[in-house]
């Protein structure tokens, strides 16, 4: 469902009056994101009263930012700021809704000193335009509940699947807990992503899917071991989230965005504990680059309207955005200055929050399906590794195929 919250929050926290220029604003995870925005909106009323923000009702995932933006332009509805997926930057690029920040940028003195790394910028950038802002960046992550592993004879977090199985086999032994989640299903197929870059190898290459290989069958097969061996349970992200917060899973692997709600959330005197995400047979070689861009998304042509935006797109993405991000979830600060804003003991006090920089060196690109197509080439591998988990697919090697030629076949030719 989704939340409803940033529009109480917009009502009590936000500057009123006749002469206050009012943006719309939105953006996905509510859990994620919504005391992040309450953190930075305390901050942005004071240094902006003239700017009165409305926060749309919450999208529930980047999917469905994507999808609802593109009827709101249709039906030209669209709000003045979005916040969208890296891997989804491009088709409202394509489609025209978003505005290029250069002119907004020009403008701003000093901003190549404003703390952006010029490697997040690239990440919005197209056709030597900049489109978006970089607000949050992630990596896949695994979490652990080191009372239910120790219970079960694991002393250490695994480094590799083979191990997280094994793990797996020892807790599900002792019953007393459930042992793994796996968010196969979230955005952007994400984690198969993640599966294919660990092993160095691009899930999109020269346009095609490219899981033609030796790499892409051992991904499934990961899958499917994940799965089965584990007895993972058929549930929610959100669910599992939950219930690892509650002190009743031993394993969860997903974004690194999800630290801070399992702090926020934890209950009972456990021992919380993240680790770098597990490769097949090694470390990883690579991970997808996760989070989202501020994009300046306004159909409206009134210059204050469009100043405002950007005084927000501005203000959430600055050094002191970045560290209410960090503060309050576990996504890296993609703004430097942020640093300059945090404790310097700030990681050492959070070692949960630092597992995710660590693996900064390893960030490559989380593909976008290029095409009028992407959402359902997103949805079509979707379905196949849903039929892993559902018991409907056995053979790897003939799933592997058929998404293949299925996905190929949505892809522009």
């Amino acid at each position: 469902m989704k939340s409803l919250l940033p529009l109480t929050l917009a009502a009590t926290l936000l500057a009123t009056g006749a002469q206050a220029v009012q943006i719309e604003v939105a953006y996905a995870y509510s859990s994620v994101f919504d005391p992040t925005m309450e953190q930075i909106m305390a901050a942005f009323s004071k240094a902006h009263p003239e700017i009165e923000v409305k926060f749309r009702a919450t999208y529930e995932d980047y999917e469905d930012a994507t999808n609802t933006i593109l009827r709101e332009a249709v039906a030209n509805t669209l709000p003045d700021v979005s916040f969208q997926a890296l891997n989804r930057q491009a088709i409202l690029v394509e489609r025209g809704i978003a505005k290029p920040l250069d002119p907004y940028i020009a403008a701003e003195p000093g901003f190549d000193a404003a703390g952006y790394h010029k490697a997040m910028l690239d990440l919005s950038t197209f056709g030597g335009q900049v489109y978006g802002l970089p607000f949050s960046v992630s990596t896949p992550i695994g979490f652990y509940n080191m009372d239910i592993l120790r219970a079960a004879g694991i002393e250490t977090v695994p480094t590799t699947w083979d191990e997280v199985i094994s793990a797996c086999r020892a807790v599900n032994a002792k019953g007393d807990h459930d042992a793994l989640f796996w968010h196969w299903d979230i955005s952007g197929n994400w984690l198969l992503q993640a599966a294919m870059w660990s092993q160095g190898v691009p899930m999109i290459q020269d346009g095609k899917f490219n899981m033609d290989n030796p790499e892409g069958l051992r991904a499934l097969e990961t899958a499917k071991a994940i799965f089965h061996d584990c007895a993972m349970k058929n549930i929610s992200g959100g669910d599992a989230s939950k219930q690892f917060a509650a002190g009743d899973l031993g394993m969860f692997f997903s974004s690194t965005a999800y630290v801070g709600f399992v702090d926020r959330s934890k209950t009972g005197d456990w021992d919380f504990v993240t680790g770098p995400y597990p490769g097949i047979g090694g470390a990883p070689k690579a991970l997808p680059a996760g989070g989202n861009s501020a994009m300046l998304t306004s159909g409206s042509t009134d210059p204050e309207v469009l100043q405002a935006a950007w005084e927000f797109i501005k203000f959430t993405t600055s050094g002191e955005g970045a560290a209410a991000v960090a503060l309050t979830t576990g996504y890296i600060p993609p703004n430097k200055a942020a640093n300059d804003l945090l404790m310097d003991s700030f990681y050492a006090q959070n070692p949960n929050k630092m597992t995710a920089v660590t693996q900064l060196p390893l960030l490559s690109e989380w593909f976008a399906y290029p095409g009028d197509n992407g959402l359902a080439v997103t949805q079509a591998i979707e379905d196949g590794l849903e039929s892993i988990l559902v018991g409907d697919a056995d053979d790897m090697e003939a799933l592997r195929d058929e998404m293949i030629a299925e996905v190929n076949a949505l892809l522009p030719h």
